[in-house]
């Protein structure tokens, strides 16, 4: 059976490549209030290719008043008593930034060295046509009952996620659920992401002055804002360059080792760069806080006139553990400013915006069924259990609304995918694993 759905996969890929290139095509990037549209047309195309597919039934919805960040819902029963699986992905894309700094344009999928490039063509239209071919594979025989639901503002925070879950919770009722947006360890390596940090990020203003005053008539008494915010962002680290605000969580990883030489490639670090903090490096990847200092509001230098600096705002994105919390995370950080703003200096202290971190006990018969159809797929290469140092929120959503249901992470990436950044790609043969692998997995999940 393996080698007649390893056949059915190799026959079906160049039509399931051809629908991915044609949802890329589109640029539903949600972040674009002037590309809406797109959105919605993305949305409609999805619900197209679910149609002739065969579902059942196929629902365009949202939870906005003005029907903006469409999501699709679709189902297609399988055999009576058969378990019943819930398929994500999501069809809204990043901004495709500066088109310069591509190599091909941005939204018309183009290959090279077994790679096909395009905003999107990864992070995660990959992963609608990789649900889209696993059913496929199986036409009207499908051996367990399918929904899909596909998202489309997971780029823009998935806000409305939480309404979605609760409108359509009957609908979205499932025994698995399989979300297709992480990564595997490397080419020929599978993985399972079991646990995310989760994420707060914030901005901290610091205001000494009610207006800019001569520098040197007033410089060497009166702290300027600048530095006194200078001097609180390097209260964040200790010598070392692990986190120094107190009361965070850290946890131990799983024993994965991770090559110096693989670290520098995939990180772009400089030659002479030194790594910060202490601990294993997925330790400090995954299960430990990290804190950043993303962007900056300060005079810029060319035309800085010589003035002491009255404010200076910082935006921090701290990562959390898995095992912490969003809520103990902001408490930690805002008690941390209001102890180390310098001089007096007035603190402003805003909140952008938080995620839950994930942890998943993947232990059970689903889990045992995704690591078969890995391991088959892979051609006898066990999937890692991996965790990502970065977030998607809506895991606790979708764990926190079906707690009976066992959530496996998969994805279509790779550590050289480029997610979010200028030629992002997907590796072709992967992608064929990745299909093949769901196929399995619906094939096991019945089984068992």
């Amino acid at each position: 059976m393996s080698l007649d759905i390893r056949a059915r996969v190799q026959h079906l890929l160049p039509g399931i490549r051809r629908d991915l290139e044609d949802l890329v095509r589109i640029e539903s990037v949600s972040a674009d209030p002037t590309r809406a549209g797109e959105v919605r047309r993305s949305a409609e195309a999805v619900a197209a290719l679910l149609r002739a597919e065969g579902f059942d039934t196929v629902d365009v919805v949202s939870a906005r008043d003005d029907g903006r960040a469409p999501a699709v819902i679709a189902h297609k029963a399988g055999p009576a008593g058969a378990p019943t699986v819930l398929l994500y992905a999501h069809h809204d894309v990043q901004p495709e930034n500066d088109r310069a700094e591509w190599d091909s344009p941005p939204f018309e999928p183009t290959e090279r060295d077994g790679r096909l490039y395009a905003r999107g063509a990864a992070d995660d239209k990959a992963g609608i046509a990789a649900h889209l071919g696993a059913v496929r594979v199986f036409g009207d025989d499908l051996p367990v009952s399918v929904i899909l639901f596909v998202e489309g503002e997971e780029e823009v925070g998935s806000d409305t996620l939480p309404e979605l879950l609760r409108v359509h919770r009957d609908r979205l009722q499932a025994d698995v659920i399989v979300i297709a947006d992480s990564a595997n360890w490397d080419i020929g390596v599978p993985a399972l992401t079991t646990s995310l940090r989760g994420l707060v990020r914030a901005d901290v203003e610091v205001r000494t002055l009610t207006h800019a005053v001569h520098s040197g008539m007033w410089g060497g008494l009166v702290p300027d804002a600048l530095i006194a915010l200078s001097r609180l962002i390097a209260s964040f680290h200790d010598d070392a360059g692990d986190v120094a605000v107190e009361g965070l969580h850290r946890g131990p990883a799983a024993d994965v080792e991770y090559p110096e030489e693989r670290l520098r490639a995939e990180s772009g670090a400089n030659p002479g760069v030194e790594w910060i903090g202490t601990g294993s490096a997925v330790e400090r990847l995954w299960t430990k806080p990290s804190l950043s200092v993303t962007g900056l509001d300060a005079p810029a230098v060319d035309g800085a006139s010589n003035t002491l600096v009255p404010s200076a705002r910082a935006k921090v994105s701290l990562r959390i553990a898995p095992g912490d919390t969003a809520a103990n995370a902001v408490a930690c950080l805002r008690r941390h400013c209001e102890q180390h703003v310098p001089w007096g200096a007035e603190l402003g202290f805003t909140v952008v915006d938080t995620g839950e971190a994930t942890a998943i006990e993947a232990t059970g018969p689903a889990y045992d069924a995704a690591r078969a159809a890995f391991t088959d797929a892979w051609d006898g290469t066990a999937p890692v259990d991996m965790g990502v140092g970065g977030s998607i929120p809506f895991i606790a959503e979708f764990l926190e609304t079906f707690p009976d249901a066992s959530v496996l992470v998969t994805g279509v990436e790779d550590p050289d995918t480029r997610a979010h950044g200028a030629n992002e790609g997907l590796h072709l043969a992967e992608f064929e694993r990745v299909v093949l692998a769901e196929a399995l997995l619906l094939r096991n999940l019945a089984q068992r």
